[in-house]
């Protein structure tokens, strides 16, 4: 049987996020620098996009760059910025053909302005698409997310636009970048590394956590699948008894 054919679409996740990570260390094993493993997960974003499409998942979203990888080698991250770019310019098409529309979270303004500008044609561009959003975390880190909200909140308190009373978890969601995406019910991390590092740390409360000894490079669609799959075997409780979901 076809690994696809095992998932139940009835139960899947509505929301995917990955941590796509092993690039550096599968190039440095193939003596290769660290930018080759980037150019070479390229082909993964792109096969595990389709994969998310062919199967019906209405969001994904991918850890590209976080806000404490701009502490990388100043050539890494050259490569890196130059890479977004060239990607963006390829790939908007296989956007479009499937259906995709792209989004970005992070502190974007500190992205290179020809990135920047990039990424926002292309979003602008499949802004209508439907079949699914596709979201990069970009110069992205948790805390700054979450300490962004606060600092949102507390404003519209100075200013008497809300009462310290009004806040609650719904108002605290709609500060945060992802206030149109509802939250994720699975979470990847490719490479086997078993850590959150820093991303989506409110928005995870209640992911399932799925870890694979595959580097980012060497992951595709079939293996989001057995993600899928793994996620749809769990009993997710919320803080309830098996007894209470029967």
């Amino acid at each position: 049987m076809d690994i696809k054919e095992k998932i139940d679409k009835s139960r899947l996740p509505q929301h995917v996020a990955i941590i796509m990570d092993g690039n550096g260390r599968w190039a440095k094993e193939r003596g290769k620098l660290r930018v080759f493993g980037h150019q070479n997960g390229v082909a993964a974003v792109r096969d595990t996009v389709e994969g998310a499409v062919e199967i019906g998942v209405k969001y994904l979203t991918l850890y590209a760059f976080s806000a404490e990888n701009w502490n990388r080698p100043k050539l890494e991250v050259s490569a890196l910025m130059e890479l977004l770019v060239n990607t963006i310019n390829k790939e908007t098409k296989t956007l479009m053909d499937n259906g995709v529309k792209l989004n970005a979270i992070g502190d974007l303004a500190k992205l290179p302005t020809k990135c920047y500008l990039r990424l926002h044609e292309a979003m602008e561009k499949t802004a209508a698409n439907t079949n699914c959003t596709l979201t990069l975390a970009l110069s992205y880190s948790a805390r700054w997310e979450i300490t962004e909200a606060a600092r949102q909140l507390a404003r519209q308190v100075q200013s008497n636009q809300i009462s310290p009373d009004d806040i609650n978890e719904q108002l605290f969601a709609q500060h945060l970048t992802t206030r149109n995406v509802p939250d994720p019910e699975l979470m990847v991390r490719t490479s086997g590394e078993q850590r959150i590092s820093n991303y989506l740390l409110w928005q995870l409360a209640y992911a399932e956590l799925y870890f694979t000894d595959k580097m980012w490079p060497e992951f595709r669609r079939n293996d989001l699948f057995e993600a899928v799959i793994a996620y749809q075997q769990r009993e997710r409780r919320f803080g309830l008894t098996s007894e209470q979901l029967k």
